[in-house]
């Protein structure tokens, strides 16, 4: 008989709000990113100064790993929780500004700080960093929120024993049109890690 897994956490970002397990962790009315995500560094007291040279990206999915992990960390599985990331734009907001220092002839220079701490494996770099996780990680592309492929390749990497957990997600970041959604998936939890459990909890917000 296959193995059941089950998600025992999530959490959201979205439209200056985050949420863990549907509870209210941290809101702020700036409408921008970037002031939204330097408050919320500092309301989730994180200490990692690298945060302040990451993309948008890596902020946003930098955070909603923190706002999550720091509710189910535990010493004994922290070295054994893959990452399994997912959205659509890719590092397409940083493309355009490395785009509009090329285009522009009269102040032309390509500089090499937008691409500092930038692109999708950055993410997935910095968590690992963070929490010292030495499994597994991806970070795919797709046209939209993939709860399928998730759920199967959560479910590989846990029946192939390649870690004790997995931190599953959506993070999208396109000209200020930002969303988070992360879940942990492992042997325990109230939540079935199906297709209809995952899309559920993603329309949560």
């Amino acid at each position: 008989m296959e193995s059941k897994y089950y998600i025992s956490a999530y959490c959201h970002i979205k439209n200056g709000a985050i949420s863990v397990n549907g509870i209210p962790d941290f809101k702020d009315d700036t409408e921008a990113f970037a002031p939204f995500a330097k408050k919320a560094y500092y309301a989730l007291k994180i200490e990692h100064p690298k945060f302040f040279k990451m993309d948008n990206l890596g902020k946003l999915a930098f955070i909603a790993a923190e706002a999550l992990l720091k509710t189910e960390y535990t010493q004994e599985i922290e070295e054994n929780i893959a990452l399994v990331f997912s959205n659509r734009s890719a590092s397409l907001d940083t493309d355009r500004k490395h785009q509009a220092s090329i285009g522009n002839m009269e102040a032309f220079y390509p500089s090499p700080a937008v691409f500092v701490y930038t692109l999708p494996n950055i993410c997935l770099g910095e968590i690992s960093i963070r929490h010292s996780l030495r499994s597994e990680n991806s970070f795919f592309i797709f046209d939209r929120f993939n709860a399928e492929h998730l759920m199967l390749y959560s479910n590989s990497l846990l029946q192939e024993k390649k870690a004790e957990k997995v931190l599953c997600g959506w993070v999208d970041f396109d000209a200020e049109d930002y969303e988070a959604f992360l879940y942990l998936v492992g042997m325990e939890g109230n939540i079935e890690n199906s297709i209809q459990e995952i899309n559920r909890l993603y329309n949560i917000l």
